[in-house]
């Protein structure tokens, strides 16, 4: 699949304000060796571009530019009873600020899950990722949910666990075989080392913030779907950590706005 997103013009709580654009490129495989053993191999790589005007609390500089995060995953699902699903999904990715290369920006670690099939209507779970991002290790659990609680409305995680956070949650209607609205949200949170040319040479730079956001889908054909995003980013942070281990920039941003078009096609 791939998926293009603008994060439109920002404002920073000491002043100035940013945007950056993220363009992403996905392809999974996974295949059913047996009924109780699935596995699997993920590529993705991402591509963002950021613009400053004024940053007052990064003394009127922007931290970074462009940031380039290719990444490689391995799912491995096992299901002891036709009721329950294990699942073990390591990820390696090198997240770095175009020209640093990959020494120093590797983030590793894996999503361990276990899900329940209590009908065929109803899978509930429990999962954590456990990474090591850059310089700090990184632990959160999430929810696994997948509920059809009518024929049309759907209670269900719309990413995938991995380095930057959980699968959120998300409450879709389908409206008719082709189209179907949704809501829901999610905690992002990205780490990157920054180059050496930029005003914290080598350090690391990061992005938090909580997205809640609305979707249109609509199926083109049974194997191919669009899907146009408008979100509201909230609780949002950018800081900056220097090769000392030091902050020597931090600052939150205003609630900002941001849409996104994804295409995805299953083979």
């Amino acid at each position: 699949g791939v998926t293009g997103l603008n994060q439109f013009d920002t404002g920073l709580s000491s002043g100035g304000s940013f945007n950056w654009q993220d363009a992403a490129a996905n392809v999974n495989v996974t295949k059913q060796f047996t009924d109780q053993v699935a596995a699997g191999v993920n590529l993705r790589y991402n591509y963002q571009n950021w613009k400053w005007s004024g940053p007052t609390a990064f003394n009127g500089r922007g931290p970074w530019s462009s940031i380039e995060t290719p990444a490689l995953g391995l799912s491995f699902y096992y299901s002891p009873t036709p009721e329950w699903r294990l699942g073990f999904v390591p990820t390696v990715e090198w997240s770095g600020e175009s020209g640093t290369g990959t020494g120093g920006t590797a983030t590793y670690g894996a999503v361990m899950s276990a899900a329940r099939r209590f009908s065929k209507d109803l899978t509930l779970g429990l999962g954590a990722g456990v990474f090591r991002q850059i310089d700090q290790t990184k632990v959160f659990p999430y929810l696994i949910v997948n509920w059809n609680i009518t024929d049309r409305l759907r209670l269900s995680n719309p990413l995938p666990a991995g380095p930057s956070g959980g699968a959120g949650l998300e409450l879709s209607y389908a409206l008719t075989e082709k189209w179907t609205l949704a809501g829901g949200g999610a905690y992002r949170s990205y780490r990157f080392r920054l180059n050496d040319t930029g005003p914290v040479p080598g350090g690391i730079g990061q992005n938090k913030f909580i997205p809640f956001f609305g979707r249109v889908s609509y199926q083109i054909a049974p194997s191919t779907r669009v899907d146009l995003y408008a979100a509201a980013t909230v609780g949002g942070n950018l800081s900056v950590v220097d090769s000392n281990g030091n902050m020597p920039y931090s600052d939150s941003y205003k609630t900002g706005v941001a849409a996104a078009l994804s295409l995805s096609h299953r083979f």
